[in-house]
C-alpha cells in the first residue's frame, strides 16, 4: 500500500522485492499495527516524506533465509556519530531516518531494515499482539519514565498506547486517571476494564491532584487543563509526534516547579527494556485486525477515534 502524496488514499500496488545491501535484512512482513503518526502523514501533517512510501512501523516479521523472527520501530537509523548520539540520545540525532516516513515500511509484504536498529521479541506475543508494542508500547514507555514515578497518573486519550501504558503503571503500583473526549463511555469503560480508578471526560478534573500526566492526544488545548490538574512539582508529557498549537495560559499554571515537556521517538534502550519489561508485567495489547488491502479503511477509523486498543494490519493472512 503505497502513498503517492499527502492526503491522498493509499494505493495497492506491486513493488519490486527490496534487496538488503550491507548490514541489512530482507523481512517478511506479518503484521504492521497502525499508528497515529501514519496518520499525520497521509494527512500531510508531517512534512517531506519520503515519497512514493510505503507507511508502518510497528512491524512484526520473520529475516528470509532464516526464519527469526523480529519487531522493527520507527528509528530506523542514526550516524552514531553526533553529540546526542554520543551521549545516549540517539533519539535526538539530527540524521535520524524513521520508518514508514524516510525508508520504506511495513504496509507491504517485505521490508529491508538496519540490523542494527530491530529487535527481538518475546514469545509470549502473537505476531498481531507483538505489532503494537513496537510503537504504541516503545513511546508509552519512554513518556511513562519521563513522567517521572509519581503514584497518581493521568492519561489524556485511552486509544493505543495509553491502554498499554495503563497496564505498565497498575503494575509499578501507580493509579490510573484517565480522560477522554467528554462523552465518551465506550472509552472510559475501557480504561476502568483495565484497572483505571477514575475516568471522565478531558474537560473535568480528577477527583485527586496528579503527580504526572502524559498527553497522547495530539491536541495542545489539553496541555492547560493536564497542568491545572497537577500537584506542585508534576510534570506534563506531551507524547506525540506532532501537536496542535498551545493555547497561552497563566504563568499560575506551571508555578510551583510544574513542568511540560516533550517525548521524541526511542532509543534502542528503551526497547530493550520494555520488550523485556511487556510480559512480565503482562501487557496485553488489544488489537482490531484488518487485511493489508484495508488500510485506507484501518486509518479512517483512527482518524475517526474508532479503535479499541490498536489497529493492525494482519498482511500475512495469518
Amino acid at each position: 500500500m503505497v502513498l503517492d502524496r499527502p492526503t491522498a488514499p493509499l494505493r495497492q500496488t506491486e513493488l519490486r522485492q527490496p534487496e538488503p545491501g550491507p548490514g541489512q535484512l530482507l523481512v517478511r512482513v506479518h503484521a504492521c499495527a497502525v499508528c497515529r503518526t501514519d496518520l499525520h502523514i497521509v494527512d500531510g501533517e508531517l512534512p517531506h516524506p519520503k515519497l512514493p512510501l510505503v507507511l508502518g512501523h510497528q512491524i512484526v516479521g520473520t529475516v528470509v533465509g532464516e526464519e527469526r523472527r523480529v519487531g522493527i520501530p520507527w528509528l530506523g537509523w542514526t550516524d552514531g556519530e553526533c553529540r546526542f548520539c554520543r551521549s545516549g540520545r540517539e533519539n535526538l540525532c539530527d540524521r535520524a531516518r524513521f520508518t514508514g516516513y524516510d525508508l520504506d515500511g511495513g504496509y507491504a509484504e517485505y521490508v529491508v531494515v538496519d540490523e542494527r536498529f530491530c529487535f527481538a521479541l518475546p514469545h509470549d506475543y502473537s505476531d498481531l499482539h507483538a505489532a503494537p508494542l513496537l510503537c504504541a508500547g516503545l513511546i508509552g514507555y519512554r513518556s511513562l519514565r519521563l513522567a517521572g514515578a509519581g503514584e497518581r497518573l493521568g492519561l489524556y486519550g485511552f486509544g493505543s498506547s495509553a491502554h498499554i501504558v495503563a497496564q505498565v503503571g497498575r503494575h509499578e503500583g501507580r493509579h490510573i486517571f484517565v480522560f477522554t473526549r467528554p462523552g465518551d463511555e465506550a472509552a472510559q469503560g475501557f480504561a476502568r476494564e483495565l484497572g483505571a480508578v477514575w475516568a471522565g471526560g478531558s474537560d473535568e478534573m480528577p477527583p485527586e491532584e496528579l503527580d504526572a500526566a502524559i498527553i497522547f492526544a495530539p491536541v495542545g488545548e489539553l496541555v492547560p487543563p493536564a497542568l491545572r490538574a497537577l500537584g506542585k512539582g508534576g510534570t506534563v508529557v506531551c507524547a506525540g509526534i506532532r501537536m496542535t498549537d498551545i493555547p497561552a495560559f497563566p504563568y499560575e499554571l506551571l508555578w510551583g516547579e510544574r513542568m511540560v515537556r516533550s517525548v521524541a521517538n526511542l532509543t534502542r534502550h528503551d526497547g530493550e527494556e520494555f520488550l523485556a519489561l511487556a510480559p512480565q508485567v503482562p501487557v496485553r495489547t488489544e488489537v482490531e485486525v484488518f487485511p493489508l488491502e484495508q488500510a485506507n479503511e484501518a486509518l479512517d477509523r483512527l482518524r475517526r477515534g474508532d479503535i479499541r486498543g490498536s489497529a493492525v494490519l494482519d498482511v500475512a493472512g495469518r
